[in-house]
């Protein structure tokens, strides 16, 4: 197996540390999880096929010593998972010179994501693509305090602002394309969560981003063999 195609599945949920802890499933040759941030503001479902494992669920607590372990080995491992009767307790990782053990959690310790039990209708849908990802990454650095991201949308044009506020302040405007537009209150939603999402699938040649009124967004990548499904909770916009 290659580490790339792990580490790649990490990034996703990880996110640069936001969801930490996870459980994986491994199952119909695909490995998967859900996950959400300890804010409550991001919640995910993510997928990868060709992943030929044991049939189990693992409880992962602490992805950063996950990665900080997998880090020592070359590109080229196996993994081996060890069992105390039918529960997980551990993976052996190894390339061919050396090998890690990453201990599990017991799956009880584990905040696992809710299901979306409605999703309402997304009245904007903004269409995705590198330059956008480009251009917003470079927006939240150089505003890392602005905190959010406000999507402006009436029926002739759409815009995606950083920093947003009634007030005069320090911002980033985008004008952005849309597949779908209708007229919306201002909604505003963590600039630095899309920004680690848009980071963690950079790979993704296309995506589109849809808004509800409701205060909910949604975004996924298809890659490879990855599927990503994201969904960002409105912010108070002050």
């Amino acid at each position: 197996m290659n580490k790339v195609s792990i580490t790649r599945f990490i990034e996703k949920y990880y996110l640069n540390g936001n969801c930490s802890s996870v459980v994986l499933k491994s199952e119909d040759n695909k490995l998967s999880t859900r996950f959400i941030t300890g804010d409550k503001n991001l919640l995910g479902e993510l997928s990868m096929d060709n992943f030929s494992f044991d049939a189990v669920e693992m409880g992962v607590y602490n992805t950063e010593q996950l990665v900080k372990l997998l880090s020592v080995l070359n590109d080229k491992i196996s993994i081996d998972l060890m069992k105390a009767g039918d529960k997980a307790v551990s993976l052996k990782v190894s390339d061919s010179k050396s090998d890690v053990n990453y201990m599990l959690s017991d799956l009880s310790v584990i905040s696992q994501a809710p299901n979306m039990k409605s999703v309402p209708e997304f009245e904007v849908k903004i269409k995705v693509d590198k330059s956008f990802m480009s251009k917003f990454i470079s927006g939240v650095s150089a505003l890392p305090d602005a905190g959010n991201f406000t999507v402006i949308a009436d029926n002739d044009e759409c815009k995606v602002v950083i920093g947003y506020a009634e007030i005069n302040t320090n911002r980033v405007t985008i004008p952005v394309e849309t597949e779908e537009l209708s007229k919306i209150e201002n909604v505003a939603f963590s600039s630095n969560l899309l920004k680690d999402v848009l980071t963690a699938n950079k790979e993704c040649e296309s995506a589109t981003l849809e808004i509800s009124s409701k205060g909910l967004a949604r975004i996924q990548f298809k890659v490879d063999d990855y599927d990503a499904l994201y969904y960002l909770v409105a912010e108070t916009n002050d």
